[in-house]
C-alpha cells in the first residue's frame, strides 16, 4: 500500500463529539483525509464542533439527490462510512461504490431474536448486504445481530462508539486526590429529557429513597427535551452542557446513573467511567456489558424497575467513601479497554479487507 492520502467519505446523520474525535485522531495517525457529509445538529444535544484542516464537513441539505452523487464522483473515496441505513440517499450512494471500495455500515441494534429481527435477517442479502461490505458495531450483542445479516466474521469489526477517552481521564487524574479526601455525595445524571431514558424513573427512585432514608446526597440532571423538570429541594437542573465545559461539574459529582428503558449502548457510560464514576445503570444499557461489573464498580438494576433502581441508589450511599473510590478505579480500568486508537486501526483496516 503506497503512503498517499486515502480518502475516507463519512455519511453522517448526526454528528457527535466522540465521533469526531475518533475521524480527527485517524488523519493525525494514518495518511488519510476526510470528508463528512451530515444531517443538521441535533436541537437536544447542540454539541459545538471545532474541524481540523483535514476533516471538511458538508450539510446534506446544501444538495439535491443529484448534487450528493456528483459531490461524491468529485470527492473519489477510497472508503465509504454510512451511519446505518435510514437515509436512502445514502443507501442509493453505497449501493453504487460497494462493488467498486470498502462501504462500512454502522448501527448499535442489539440482536433479540425477536420476529422483525429474523425477517431483517432474511431479507439481508436483498437489502442491506446489497449496500454495504463491512459492518461497524459498538459491542458483542451487536455482533451476533451482524452475523444474522449475513456480514462474514473477517468484516465485522466490534467498538464502533469511543469515548473521547483522553479528556475524561484527564478529569479522573484532576480529581482524583480530591475526591479521595472528600467525595461528592451526588449522582449525575447526563443525556436527553425523555421518557425512553427512563429519567421520570430516577426521580421517582431518588424521591422515595430520600423519603425513607433522608440523606445529604443529591441528583444533578444535564440536558434537555420534552421531560418538564422534576421539582424536589435536592434535585438540580442544568441544561445542556458542552463536553469542555462539564469538567467545574465533574469535580463536584460522584456516581453516574443511567436507568434507560431502551439503550442499545451509550457512549457516556464510557465517559464517566473513563472519568473516574462508580456506575449505576439499568440492564437495557448496551455498554453495561463492557464498562459495568456489577457491584465491583456500580450496581446493575433490572429497566423499568423502581424499587431495584432505588435500592441500587441506596447502596452506594450506604458505601464507604473508599468503596467508592475503589469503584471508581475499576471503572476507570474499564472504560480503556476500548481506545480511539483501536478505532482507527479497525476502521483503516477495511483497506485491506476488501
Amino acid at each position: 500500500m503506497n503512503n498517499k492520502a486515502k480518502k475516507f467519505l463519512f455519511l453522517y446523520s448526526e454528528l457527535a463529539g466522540y465521533m469526531l474525535s475518533c475521524m480527527k485522531l485517524l488523519t493525525e495517525l494514518k495518511p488519510v483525509e476526510i470528508e463528512v457529509i451530515c444531517w443538521p445538529v441535533n436541537k437536544e444535544a447542540p454539541f459545538s464542533f471545532v474541524f481540523p484542516d483535514k476533516i471538511k464537513v458538508h450539510q446534506k441539505s446544501e444538495f439535491t439527490f443529484e448534487g450528493l452523487v456528483k459531490k461524491v464522483e468529485a470527492i473519489n473515496p477510497d472508503v465509504i462510512y454510512c451511519s446505518g441505513w435510514m437515509d436512502k440517499d445514502y443507501t442509493k450512494i453505497c449501493k453504487r461504490y460497494k462493488s467498486k471500495i470498502p462501504v462500512i455500515t454502522a448501527f448499535d441494534n442489539k440482536w433479540k431474536g425477536n420476529f422483525k429481527q429474523y425477517i431483517a435477517s432474511l431479507v439481508s442479502p436483498f437489502t442491506i448486504k446489497k449496500y454495504f461490505s463491512h459492518c461497524f458495531v459498538p459491542g458483542p450483542q451487536q455482533y451476533t445481530y451482524a452475523q444474522k445479516l449475513g456480514f462474514e466474521k473477517e468484516k465485522i469489526f466490534t467498538g464502533l462508539y469511543v469515548a473521547d477517552i483522553d479528556f475524561f481521564s484527564k478529569q479522573y487524574a484532576r480529581t482524583k486526590k480530591q475526591k479521595e479526601v472528600n467525595f461528592p455525595k451526588r449522582f449525575i445524571y447526563v443525556g436527553r429529557y425523555y421518557a425512553f431514558k427512563g429519567l421520570e424513573d430516577l426521580w421517582k427512585a431518588f424521591e422515595m429513597l430520600q423519603q425513607e432514608h433522608p440523606s445529604e446526597w443529591e441528583l444533578w440532571c444535564f440536558g434537555t427535551g420534552d421531560l418538564p423538570h422534576f421539582q424536589h429541594p435536592k434535585v438540580k437542573h442544568f441544561g445542556f452542557v458542552q463536553t469542555n465545559d462539564m469538567a467545574p461539574f465533574i469535580e463536584q459529582t460522584g456516581v453516574f446513573v443511567l436507568p434507560s428503558r431502551v439503550e442499545p449502548w451509550a457512549v457516556v457510560v464510557q465517559e464517566y467511567a473513563a472519568a473516574g464514576y462508580p456506575l449505576i445503570l439499568s440492564s437495557e444499557v448496551g455498554a453495561a456489558s463492557l464498562f459495568l461489573e456489577d457491584k465491583k464498580n456500580g450496581f446493575l438494576f433490572v429497566k423499568n424497575n423502581i424499587d431495584e433502581l432505588k435500592l441500587a441508589l441506596f447502596n452506594m450511599t450506604q458505601l464507604s467513601d473508599q468503596d467508592r473510590v475503589s469503584m471508581a478505579e475499576q471503572s476507570a480500568l474499564l472504560a480503556n479497554t476500548i481506545t480511539p486508537q483501536d478505532w482507527v486501526s479497525k476502521i483503516y483496516s477495511v483497506l485491506e479487507t476488501n
